[in-house]
C-alpha cells in the first residue's frame, strides 16, 4: 500500500507541475464541507498510474475518501476519473461484502474521455444492502492476457440508514444545498452525487465545478482543472 501511494503521489506531483492537474480550492468558501463519519468499516482508497506509449502521464482514481464512504441510497452512483482519454478496455467491478464474489463486473464503452466518469448502479440493476461495506474497482486493461498489468483504482462504500434528523432536514433543503447537507452529515457518496447532479444540469457553471474540486481536495483527491 505504501508503495502504491508513493507511485501515485509521484504521478500526481508531475501532473500538478505540468498544469494538467490541480487541487483547485477556488470556490472553497461555498464548497460542501465533508465531515468524515466517526464509524464505518475500514477501507482505503487505492489508485494507479503509468506512462502511455508516447510517454504521457496517465492517472486513474476513484472519487472516494480514504475510508469506507457512506451512502443512504440503495442504488448510488460511483464516480471516478481518468487524466487522459483512452481506447483501452475499462472495467468496473463491485465486490460483495466478503470481498469474495463480484456482484457487478462490467466493461465500460470505449473510448473513454478524460475527466470525471459516472456509473449508475441502477443501470445495472445492482442494489446495496444496509450495513454492508463493499469494495469497488476501476481497471484500465492494457493487456487482457496479462491482467497483472492492469491500471487499478479502488475505494469502499457502505449503505447506511438515513438518520431521522437528516430526513427532516433534507425535506426542507433546496436542491442546490443538498451537497452541503449530505457532506456535513458525513454521507460522502450522496454529497458527491448531489453536486455532480447540479453540474450535469448546468455544465457551464464553473462555480459548481470549483466547489466539487474543493470538496475532492478535502479528502486528498486530485481533480482535473475545470
Amino acid at each position: 500500500m505504501n508503495c502504491t501511494k508513493a507511485v501515485v503521489g509521484s504521478f500526481v506531483a508531475l501532473l500538478m507541475s505540468s498544469g494538467l492537474l490541480s487541487f483547485s480550492l477556488a470556490g472553497a468558501a461555498d464548497a460542501p464541507v465533508y465531515k468524515p463519519p466517526s464509524r464505518g468499516a475500514p477501507g482505503g482508497r487505492v489508485g494507479g498510474g503509468t506512462r502511455g506509449p508516447q510517454g504521457n502521464v496517465f492517472v486513474l482514481s476513484v472519487l472516494a475518501p480514504d475510508h469506507s464512504g457512506f451512502t443512504t441510497s440503495e442504488q448510488p452512483s460511483l464516480y471516478w476519473f481518468i487524466s487522459g482519454p483512452t481506447s483501452l478496455p475499462v472495467e468496473l467491478t463491485l465486490m460483495d461484502p466478503q470481498g469474495i464474489q463480484p456482484i457487478l463486473e462490467t466493461r465500460l464503452p470505449a473510448p473513454v474521455k478524460a475527466g470525471v466518469q459516472r456509473v449508475r448502479l441502477a443501470d445495472h440493476n445492482v442494489r446495496l444492502s444496509p450495513g454492508a461495506a463493499y469494495r469497488w474497482f476501476v481497471a484500465v486493461v492494457p493487456d487482457s492476457d496479462r491482467r497483472s498489468k492492469d491500471i487499478l483504482a479502488g475505494g469502499a462504500i457502505e449503505r447506511v440508514e438515513t438518520p431521522g434528523d437528516l430526513k427532516s432536514k433534507l425535506a426542507q433543503t433546496a436542491k442546490q444545498d443538498l451537497p452541503s447537507v449530505y457532506a456535513e452529515a458525513g454521507i460522502w457518496y450522496d454529497a458527491l452525487g448531489a453536486i455532480s447532479d447540479l453540474i450535469e444540469a448546468a455544465p457551464q457553471d464553473q462555480e459548481l465545478r470549483k466547489q466539487r474540486a474543493a470538496m475532492l481536495a478535502q479528502v486528498g483527491l486530485p481533480t482535473l482543472s475545470e
